[in-house]
């Protein structure tokens, strides 16, 4: 199994990459599409309306950042944090199932994300190819 993983690595991580970044694109294509309702959102948690426009920049350009394997360590900090605020602010009624649920997944995203600034990307990134010339 070592081997296995050892020996395709690279195009894991890429795959890795790729998937977790699409939630977060798909997410900020959505309050793209959906601005009014999710600044009404937004603010039925007691949030200035504007912060819509910083998580949209987050959740577009990070993921972009992360899939192309371009400064991907600070990309993965800044999404880690993201994942545990969001997950503080929108998704602290543990006695409701689906937000207890919803809260340890974001912790488990934002885990990730810290994996993945601890190791960076592989060899089919940005950051590698910089690296070697």
């Amino acid at each position: 199994m070592n081997n296995l993983l050892k020996n395709n690595e690279n195009l894991l991580d890429l795959i890795a990459r790729i998937s977790i970044s699409l939630l977060f694109l798909i997410n900020g294509y959505s309050k793209i599409i959906y601005f009014d309702g999710t600044i009404g959102w937004m603010e039925s948690y007691g949030l200035p309306g504007f912060f819509i426009y910083p998580a949209i920049l987050l959740e577009i350009i990070a993921p972009l950042l992360l899939i192309i394997g371009y400064k991907t360590k600070i990309s993965s900090i800044m999404l880690s944090g993201f994942c545990t605020i969001t997950a503080i602010i929108f998704l602290n009624d543990f006695s409701d199932q689906s937000q207890l649920n919803g809260f340890f997944k974001n912790i488990g995203l934002s885990a990730g994300f810290l994996l993945l600034a601890i190791n960076g990307s592989k060899k089919f990134s940005l950051d590698y190819k910089l690296t070697k010339y």
